[in-house]
């Protein structure tokens, strides 16, 4: 996760943010210290949107604690709901998950099994469907930082947290209250059950994080970016398995295609049995390659067949998930069977790591759309190449799924 200071800001008078018209990073300590200060000395009363997050560093001896809203706001569910963000700006979300205050505690990944009155009290605020407002007292004053992922959205201020006192009452959904208490369901269980009632993912991957799911003698606090990449390939490996392999194949080859903050994305659906493969570039100018001496393409690519991946996507990582879920969703709502190819195009405008959510989120809005239609996948890639930046051929080159899928013949060929 990196880290800017207002000096690194000054220095890079805006390099990170080629083409804006002003650096956001400076931006977001004017909303940083508004919001810092309705916290008084190392006391403040706000609400839990309600966040919570889990640090990697050192594990299995962590960092837990709430992410909290300073003040009383009308709806602060909105600062951790990437679902509501689509079409803002990366000022915008800069400066508005600046506004949060992650206050933390150490623990061990293992105090979940027999978690003490704290942590049950962040859990229940984890597992509230609504805003729980509290009382902060902390060990020092937060330090005026901003975190950034490629997995988790921005990070604000942070304070080790000394107490956390419930003002509000948590309201529980019925069956995250029975998964809470069943100490024998796994967590996969709870997971599937809640997601198939309708929780969204980012209400899903706080709650496991949180350790609140699972065999009681082996719950487990997660570190939030292993949770939310887990919450991705679980509930995808789960509609893939138990419903997409039993779909009959799609009808025509579809296209889709949406951007959002630098992001291009194209979707191809092929009337095949199921196979996913990513194909990622991150263009010159873009993101972590922003310095990169060399301004050639590159590609990365992650694929699975039928049979699906026996190992972890280490060249597109966290974002082949989340990625795959939003397709799997889709191909559920269709009952449709597809062969699924994603082109990911990251341009100048894209500096800096915002998160998944950005890759869920815009590929959910690709599948919203009406797709391009055609009666072959020759044609459909005839469609989307010139639409890339990146030659074709290399991605052709690069792919693993692409000749397969092309050019073998099936039995159903010749019926």
């Amino acid at each position: 996760m990196q880290k800017i200071s207002p000096q690194l800001c000054v220095r890079c008078k805006g390099r990170l943010w080629c083409g804006l018209s002003a650096c956001p990073i400076m931006e977001k300590f004017e909303s940083q210290k508004q919001s810092l200060a309705l916290v008084k000395g190392t006391r403040f009363e706000g609400s839990n949107p309600p966040g919570f997050l889990v640090t990697h560093k050192n594990y299995p001896n962590i960092q837990a604690g709430p992410v909290s809203l300073p003040g009383v706001e009308k709806d602060s569910s909105f600062f951790d709901d990437p679902t509501k963000w689509f079409g803002m700006s990366a000022r915008e979300i800069i400066s508005m998950r600046a506004r949060l205050l992650s206050s933390s505690v150490p623990v061990k990944a293992s105090d979940a099994s027999n978690p003490k009155r704290g942590l049950l009290e962040m859990q229940e605020v984890v597992l509230s469907r609504t805003p729980v407002s509290a009382e902060f007292e902390l060990k020092e004053k937060p330090k005026h930082v901003l975190s950034f992922s490629d997995t988790v959205a921005p990070v604000g201020a942070r304070a080790r947290l000394e107490k956390m006192s419930l003002s509000g009452s948590p309201r529980l959904p019925k069956k995250a209250e029975y998964f809470w208490s069943d100490s024998d369901a796994k967590a996969i269980e709870a997971l599937e059950g809640l997601f198939q009632s309708g929780m969204p993912v980012h209400y899903l991957y706080k709650a496991l994080s949180s350790g609140a799911f699972g065999v009681k003698k082996n719950r487990k606090l997660v570190p939030t970016r292993w949770s939310i990449t887990s919450v991705d390939s679980r509930l995808s490996g789960f509609l893939v398995d138990k419903k997409i392999k039993s779909f009959r194949e799609l009808g025509p080859v579809e296209v889709y295609a949406e951007s959002f903050l630098g992001n291009h994305f194209f979707v191809v659906l092929v009337p095949r049995e199921w196979g996913f493969e990513m194909l990622e570039s991150w263009l010159p100018g873009a993101g972590w390659a922003a310095f990169a001496e060399k301004k050639e393409f590159h590609v990365l690519c992650d694929h699975e067949g039928y049979d699906g991946r026996r190992d972890y996507a280490s060249n597109i990582t966290g974002a082949y998930y989340a990625a795959r879920l939003p397709v799997a969703e889709h191909l559920v709502r269709k009952k449709r069977q597809a062969s699924v190819f994603v082109f990911r195009e990251i341009d100048e405008t894209y500096n800096i790591g915002l998160g998944v959510w950005v890759i869920r989120e815009t590929m959910k809005k690709a599948l919203e759309k009406k797709p391009q239609v055609f009666s072959s996948l020759n044609e459909a890639f005839s469609f989307v190449s010139p639409r890339l930046q990146v030659p074709f051929a290399l991605y052709e080159k690069t792919s693993s799924l692409m000749g397969r899928v092309r050019f073998q013949s099936r039995l159903s060929d010749f019926s």
